[in-house]
């Protein structure tokens, strides 16, 4: 799974490289993005790519055992792949709409690893791609406007040692058929890239620093 990425580009570049417009105002930035945090996502709007800035997360609503109210609606934000089609999910209406389909844009992605309270954190980086797009898909909310959630997959063996899931990674030739290919051809591009093209660096930065408390509790994973 994956609760934080970063972009080390300007909003500019980004649209430029993706060959996208920028329709929409935004204060949001670059940089480093968390669970339920703000980050930018390429659709496609009216037959041209478009740079939007969306909440990372899908909104999920829950009770609570004791008291049978409401519980505040948590972020999902990574969808597996195989629950992209079941009927009984909450990703395949928006999954089988190319319109719905979105590129996200990263330099790299992040993981907690070592133990509870200890953890540090390892980027993967792409080596051929400086700046790349991992395979996603955003709808409307009541609770937040425009979200977006990352497919995931099984990471290869090389990754294990830092997560058992890694972000569904697409080759620059296959942006245009993530975003208007029928479902079928479209589950054909949700597999691993290749494992001699990523860069692993596990740094002794701890997982939680330059957070508080509160906002940590809320990177714990949600994978559904």
């Amino acid at each position: 799974m994956c609760n934080q990425i970063t972009l080390k580009a300007s909003v500019d570049e980004v649209a430029s490289h993706f060959k996208a417009q920028r329709k929409k105002q935004t204060n949001a930035s670059t940089g480093d993005v968390w669970k339920g945090g703000t980050g930018f996502v390429v659709r496609e709007v009216a037959g041209e790519r478009q740079l939007d800035a969306m909440v990372w997360g899908f909104p999920r609503h829950s009770t609570n055992k004791k008291t049978g109210k409401p519980n505040k609606p948590t972020h999902v934000n990574n969808a597996r792949d195989d629950k992209l089609m079941s009927p009984y999910g909450m990703w395949r209406e928006w999954f089988v709409q190319p319109g719905h389909r979105c590129l996200i844009p990263i330099t790299a992605f992040a993981e907690a690893v070592g133990p509870e309270g200890q953890m540090t954190r390892t980027w993967i980086s792409i080596a051929d791609q400086p700046l790349a797009a991992c395979a996603g898909f955003w709808r409307p909310t009541d609770e937040w406007g425009d979200s977006y959630t990352m497919v995931m997959v099984d990471a290869v063996p090389e990754m294990l040692e830092v997560h058992d899931r890694m972000p569904v990674i697409l080759h620059p030739e296959d942006h245009e058929a993530w975003l208007h290919a029928p479902a079928e051809e479209a589950m054909k591009l949700v597999t691993q890239y290749p494992a001699d093209r990523l860069v692993i660096d596990h740094t002794p930065e701890l997982w939680y620093a330059g957070r508080t408390r509160k906002n940590a509790a809320r990177t714990a994973a949600t994978l559904l």
